[in-house]
């Protein structure tokens, strides 16, 4: 899975520590999240896109691998 929290964060001139603040996550869960390690819950991925007043699907996209598994 993609995501596009890095690039959300620096429109909004905010930190991963600034975010997982906001979440209620560590800066090392949002870190993770970003480079693809972590595939977060339904509840923190619907947090995130609501803090950035978007959806889940602008922040988060399947790749075709993610099928396979």
């Amino acid at each position: 899975m993609i995501n596009t929290i890095k690039v959300e964060r620096a429109k909004r001139h905010m930190t991963q520590a600034e975010l997982a603040e906001q979440v209620h996550v560590s800066r090392q869960t949002i870190n993770s999240i970003e480079i693809g390690k972590f595939i977060p819950s339904t509840l923190l991925s619907m947090k995130i896109a609501q803090i950035f007043n978007t959806t889940v699907n602008e922040i988060f996209e399947l790749e075709a691998s993610d099928w396979k598994k």
